[in-house]
Order: structure tokens, then sequence, then C-alpha cells
């Protein structure tokens, strides 16, 4: 892995993430407002605590939620199972007025690498989720 935590050759983009290692220091700190951006059985399979879960279709739609969780200014950092569907939800928050929007680099697969080994990793298909090694 990178200095940053992530896989070599990971095309991270420090204006739009933080790894995860980053953003469990901040959340410990209470620094950010985590929220992940999966599907309801992704989250069922497995979660981070102390994240509030607001599936990307739901991103629009709750956008005064996702603000007054950050009514401090904080960093709002979105996670999902890669990091695609965060960055994807960080610019829609950032298009719509929440400029302090990170995706967490890597998603909760990361998470489980780097920061929290008993977070469950797991893959997901047409069937759904199914936890791995």
């Amino acid at each position: 892995m990178s200095v940053q935590d992530l896989p070599e050759g990971y095309p991270f983009q420090r204006d739009w993430e933080i790894t995860p290692r980053e953003a469990a220091e901040m959340m410990a700190k209470g620094a950010i407002v985590a929220i992940d951006c999966r599907e309801t059985n992704e989250w069922d399979t497995s979660r981070v605590s102390g994240m509030t879960l607001v599936p990307l279709g739901e991103i629009q739609s709750r956008v005064e939620e996702i603000e007054a969780l950050a009514s401090g200014g904080g960093t709002v950092a979105v996670m999902c199972h890669h990091g695609r569907r965060s960055m994807k939800a960080a610019m829609l928050l950032r298009q719509l007025g929440v400029e302090n929007a990170m995706s967490i680099a890597g998603g909760i697969d990361w998470w489980s690498r780097s920061v929290d080994a008993s977070v469950p990793r797991y893959t997901k298909d047409a069937s759904g989720c199914k936890v791995i090694g």
C-alpha cells in the first residue's frame, strides 16, 4: 500500500478524497459528519459505527438533513463500497452547496483493510451481498 494507506496506483485526488485512516481519525475527534451512501442491503451486510446511511439515490432529497448534521461547517465524508459512488455523492453534495463534501477513498473495502479488519469485506452481485474472507 502507498503512504496514504491505499493500493499502489490508486488515483487519489486530494481535493476530493480523504483516506479511510484520515476519516477514522477525524471521526474519533468528532471533526466530520460520516455518510454511507451504499444501499440498505450493503449496510445490513457491513457497516462502520458512527456513520449515517443516506443511499446515493436519496442524497439530493436529504441534503438539508446532511447540512444540519454538518451545521458547524465540518467536513462531510461520504463512503461507499469502493469509492465510486461516494465520489459521485461528494460531487452532487458540492453542487447542492455542501462545499466541504469529500469521498472516503477506497470505500468500506479499504476501511476494512487499513483501519478496522473487524468490518466485514463483501462482494455484491445481482443475487445480493456475500461476506468474503
